[in-house]
């Protein structure tokens, strides 16, 4: 019986013994492995600020520097209308006649008023009648005198600006409702000035302080590919849009050839002179799948760290840091960063 268990002791020692070494050597290949899939090459390069020329630009389209939609106060027939689509107008030119029925007859009544004003007037300096009946008379004279006057403006409607009519809704004879037509507008004529046009742009926040009135802007349309004009900020709104974080900008653009339209498609250069930033090659930029997020690695304490990006402009094959968590004197990988995960322990390599 002891015979029987000594046996057994040796040879569970010996097992044991032949088990160990290959444990050991097992163990150590494992720790070897996760040493070389943990320590990634990579170079790097200081993050620094750097002197560039920008120049941002916005897409937009082309505006009536000023457009009206011109109409009566008040429903009524149309007598004349003294223009087509595509005249050219005078500030000043009569445009369209509306009937004037009822204008006639107020202007009768004020001349009567008139008459019966004057008498009272001399009757009531003689001291004939109460100052009641000369109070009266008098308002009565000037009611119907602004009456008339208001209805001589809104029947013969005239240009308010140089122009050039782009809509006409109704002809001779047609009555005007106020409201609007086929046309969707509740206009007789859309009168609308094209030397000079303009356009609006929405300009990121972060420009607000370096944007100003008087400031030249470069526009260009897509249909002419080879010219360029000549534009002017001339309004800043003064407020922030809070969902989009920007702000608007208008631009008048000189076009005394009338190549630019309205509603066509152009681009807004604006030239913010000389100014300090973080530029970094473009192929350390990565891009998060599924989504528009874009982030760096930089390198701190040996590890790999995962940094959100926006850009801004771009120069060649640089790219302008606009913000986000990268920061003047981080270690930027350049080379190894396809590689990375958060974290990761590198090995930085000259």
């Amino acid at each position: 019986m002891n015979r029987t268990i000594f046996s057994l002791i040796l040879a569970g020692g010996i097992l044991l013994a032949s088990c160990a070494p290959k444990e050991k050597q097992q163990a150590g290949a494992a720790a070897g492995a996760a040493d070389s899939v943990a320590a990634i090459p990579v170079k790097v390069m200081p993050v620094s600020k750097t002197t560039i020329a920008r120049t941002i630009d916005y897409t937009s389209t082309i505006l009536a520097y000023e457009e009206v939609n011109l109409a009566p106060s008040t429903p009524g027939r149309v007598d004349k209308i003294y223009v087509e689509v595509g005249d050219r107008v005078q500030k000043g030119q009569n445009l369209f006649l509306m009937d004037r029925t009822q204008y006639y007859a107020n202007k009768i009544q004020l001349t009567n008023l008139e008459k019966d004003l004057a008498r009272i007037d001399t009757l009531f300096k003689l001291g004939s009648v109460t100052e009641q009946l000369y109070d009266q008379t008098t308002a009565q004279y000037e009611v119907m005198k602004t009456n008339v006057e208001f209805m001589e403006e809104n029947t013969l409607l005239e240009a308010p600006f140089d122009g050039i009519i782009t809509g006409k809704y109704l002809e001779d004879g047609e009555l005007y409702s106020g409201a609007p037509g086929m046309s969707g507008k509740a206009a007789v004529v859309t009168l609308m000035q094209i030397n000079p046009v303009k356009i609006i742009v929405s300009i990121s926040e972060q420009y607000f302080p370096l944007i100003r009135n008087g400031m030249k802007v470069r526009v260009t349309a897509d249909v002419y590919p080879d010219k360029s004009f000549e534009g002017m900020i001339f309004r800043v709104h003064p407020t922030i849009d809070a969902m989009s974080r920007t702000f608007r900008a208008e631009i008048r653009i000189s076009n005394g050839s009338e190549f630019l339209r309205p509603g066509m498609f152009a681009r807004a250069f604006i030239d913010m002179g000389e100014v300090e930033a973080v530029v970094i090659p473009a192929s350390t930029v990565m891009l998060q799948e599924g989504t528009n997020e874009r982030y760096v690695f930089v390198v701190e304490n040996g590890l790999a760290v995962r940094k959100p990006v926006i850009l801004g402009q771009r120069f060649d094959d640089r790219l302008e840091i606009a913000g986000g968590d990268l920061k003047v004197g981080d270690r930027l990988v350049t080379e190894g960063q396809a590689r990375l995960n958060n974290g990761q322990q590198v090995e930085i390599k000259d």
